[in-house]
């Protein structure tokens, strides 16, 4: 599986956070941490978006780090994403992003 899709089967690639941290983009910074904060109902800062891709080696945000609850689960098993989890058509944790992203389950070989 490509290294730059999440354990949730999103692709990192295409990150809003991965792009300003690889651009530097202090704007596209401002811009995801509004957009974040807004739709998680806390505060996150320009500061905290600093992410190269769940999988790989380098920055996370706190929040992909140490806080989401898919990727804790799947590093606690030690698969390469969801797709190696008995669990996964079953899992509430990941079926808040599958049932609104048919890219993820696609990616997941969801069938």
């Amino acid at each position: 599986m490509k290294e730059l899709i999440g354990f949730c089967g999103l692709d990192c690639e295409m990150c809003e956070a991965r792009i300003a941290t690889l651009n530097n983009d202090d704007g596209l910074r401002r811009k995801v941490a509004a957009e974040w904060s807004e739709l998680n109902g806390v505060e996150i800062t320009p500061g905290m978006i600093n992410c190269e891709g769940c999988r790989v080696d380098g920055k996370k945000t706190p929040y992909c780090d140490l806080l989401c609850p898919i990727r804790q689960c799947a590093l606690k098993k030690s698969i390469e994403t969801c797709a190696g989890c008995e669990e996964m058509k079953s899992c509430g944790k990941l079926g808040q992003i599958t049932e609104n992203s048919a890219e993820a389950r696609e990616n997941l070989n969801w069938k």
